[in-house]
């Protein structure tokens, strides 16, 4: 019960990456007056805010989060075809170490890559991912063809060129068998294309 009750907490503290009901966000970096960083906004031709939600555990609020698309959307049927980004905006402190932990376990219950590449992805997240504090923004930016870009708080903590690695960090959230249904349902809210 224990080890299950953990994994369940652990999930949800990371099911990566945006925001209901936050009417103000921390200017720091390269972040404008909207939360989404510079570069970000660059990179996804026409950004709108797709949809938006709070996790919450227990009564406890762990983080907010938003999905930021361009014109051409996010299709869960071809989730690789745009770019998007994911913005979380954390409501406690979390040790990098655990949100590395975390997105391993949920790499192996969504059964994804192979075992030897959920060790490196792992271990890349291992030595990115800061420990954050109350209000901070953790935004991954997904470019087709090239990978993940991680920000914190506006600033670029590095790239990560593997697109499968990109594609299984994005399902914890977006995928149908993510563990927060419901917010997955608010992130997704006005994905469709425009075009």
């Amino acid at each position: 019960m224990r080890s299950s009750l953990r994994s369940i907490l652990a999930g949800l503290i990371w099911v990566l990456l945006a925001s209901a009901g936050v009417s103000s966000v921390r200017a720091e970096g390269d972040m404008p007056s909207g939360g989404l960083p510079n570069q970000v906004l660059r990179a996804i031709p026409d950004a709108h805010l797709a949809g938006a939600g709070a996790l919450r555990f227990w009564g406890f609020h762990v983080y907010d989060a938003q999905l930021w698309v361009g014109d051409a959307g996010y299709v869960p049927d071809r989730p690789t075809a745009a770019p998007f980004a994911l913005d979380v905006r954390y409501a406690r402190h979390f040790k990098g170490s655990a949100i590395a932990k975390t997105s391993l376990d949920e790499f192996e219950r969504l059964g994804s890559g192979t075992e030897e590449q959920r060790k490196q992805w792992y271990e890349t997240l291992l030595h990115m991912i800061p420990d954050v504090q109350d209000g901070q923004h953790l935004t991954g930016l997904f470019v087709p063809s090239v990978g993940l870009r991680l920000y914190s708080d506006g600033v670029l903590l590095g790239t990560i060129e593997d697109p499968e690695m990109a594609r299984a960090f994005f399902q914890i959230w977006l995928d149908p068998r993510t563990r927060a249904p419901d917010l997955r349902e608010k992130l997704l809210a006005d994905a469709a294309p425009r075009k």
